[in-house]
């Protein structure tokens, strides 16, 4: 139970300081795992403590896999405004067959 437990924590304090942070303002997040661990290590009911890893495993994958969708949402251009890009377009089609955009579509 020891070595997972230590493996569980090192990924999940990984976690917490790729997407979370650890600046002062977000430090009570590495701060509170901390602790949460420490009091876990004087718990004798390995039901307990095998929830609180589990728990904690979960907290970790769910944190990566948020941020995981996160990066492939803004991969895909989804959570950046279209309309842009739909003027870029607009634009090059009209100057591949030589026309201009009318006024409605100039910035």
């Amino acid at each position: 139970m020891g070595l997972e437990s230590v493996r569980v924590y090192r990924n999940l304090l990984k976690a917490v300081k790729k997407h979370i942070g650890t600046e002062g303002s977000k430090k009570h997040f590495s701060d509170y795992i901390t602790q949460e661990f420490r009091n876990t290590s004087s718990l004798t009911d390995p039901s307990v403590i095998k929830q609180k890893i589990n728990l904690a495993s979960n907290y970790t994958y769910i944190l990566n896999s948020v941020h995981h969708h996160q990066e492939l949402l803004f991969s895909y251009n989804i959570a950046v405004d279209r309309s842009e890009e739909m003027t870029r377009t607009l634009r090059k089609s009209a100057g591949s067959v030589g026309l201009q955009l009318p006024e409605v579509y100039r910035a």
